[in-house]
C-alpha cells in the first residue's frame, strides 16, 4: 500500500519507505515509480501505459517525500524548478547525542565516486568536486541520539550523508559513512520531511509533509 501525500491531475507525492528504489536498477526490484503507475492505472481504470515522470530521487535506505509528475508538461516544469533550486527541501536526521551545536551551516567540497556509489567531503576544493552547503538545527535530544532538521542549499549526491559523516556524526545506521552499526532493517535514519514547491500549472505554493517511519527513535522525536 502506498502512502499518498498529495495527488492531482499533474502531480503525485508518496511517502517512500526505507528499502524502496525510486527508479529501477540492476537488482531488478520493483521501483517506486512502477508502484505509482500501478496505483494510478487501477484507481482510474486507465487503459494502456500510464505516464509517471521521475522528478527527483531519494537514496534507497532513506524515507520521505518523493514527488512524481503525471504529465510531461509537469515533469518539464518541475525539473526546471529543481534545476533552479526553487524547491525547499527539509530533512530530518538522527545522529549521536554528543552533537552539541544547536544551529549552523556545513560547507564542503564533495567528490563523487560512481564505482563505489559514494561521495567524499573535503574542506578545500579538489579536482572534480562540487560545493555542498546545508543548514542544520538541532530539534531534539533523545536518549543516545540527537535529531537534526536540515535544509539543503545545494543538492549533491549523498550530500547530507557525506557531510555529516565527514564531521564525525554519521546518520544512525549509515555504515557507508562510518556509522558504528547498521539498523536491523538496513535503513538509515534520514527522512525527507517536507517538500515545498510551486505547482506547475496553478503556481500555488504547496508544502508536502511526510511522517517518518514508525520506529522508536522517530516516535520519540515526534513526542512532546
Amino acid at each position: 500500500m502506498l502512502d499518498i501525500l498529495y495527488e492531482d491531475n499533474h502531480l503525485i507525492a508518496v511517502n517512500k519507505v526505507p528499502g524502496d528504489l525510486v527508479q529501477g536498477d540492476k537488482t531488478g526490484d520493483i521501483p517506486l515509480v512502477d508502484k505509482v503507475k500501478t496505483y494510478i492505472k487501477k484507481k482510474y481504470n486507465k487503459p494502456g501505459l500510464v505516464f509517471i515522470g521521475v522528478i527527483h530521487r531519494l537514496d534507497r535506505p532513506t524515507s520521505g517525500v518523493v514527488l512524481f509528475a503525471r504529465t510531461s508538461k509537469a515533469l518539464t516544469r518541475m525539473n526546471q524548478q529543481f534545476k533552479n533550486r526553487e524547491i525547499q527541501k527539509i530533512y530530518w536526521a538522527i545522529v549521536d547525542k554528543s552533537f552539541n551545536s544547536n544551529l549552523g551551516t556545513l560547507t564542503h567540497w564533495l567528490k563523487r565516486n560512481s564505482k563505489m556509489n559514494k561521495s567524499y567531503a573535503y574542506d578545500q576544493k579538489v579536482n572534480d568536486s562540487k560545493k555542498g552547503i546545508l543548514h542544520y538545527k538541532k530539534i531534539k535530544k533523545i536518549d543516545c541520539y540527537s535529531v537534526l532538521e536540515i535544509t539543503l542549499e545545494t543538492g549533491r549526491h549523498h550530500q547530507i550523508r557525506s557531510q555529516l559523516g565527514f564531521i564525525g556524526y554519521p546518520i544512525k545506521g549509515d555504515l557507508k559513512y562510518n556509522a558504528k552499526r547498521s539498523n536491523p532493517d538496513s535503513s538509515i535514519d534520514l527522512h525527507a520531511r517536507s517538500l515545498t514547491i510551486s505547482h506547475p500549472t496553478t503556481k500555488k505554493i504547496i508544502n508536502i509533509i511526510a511522517e517518518p517511519p514508525i520506529k522508536p527513535q522517530w516516535n520519540f522525536a515526534l513526542s512532546d
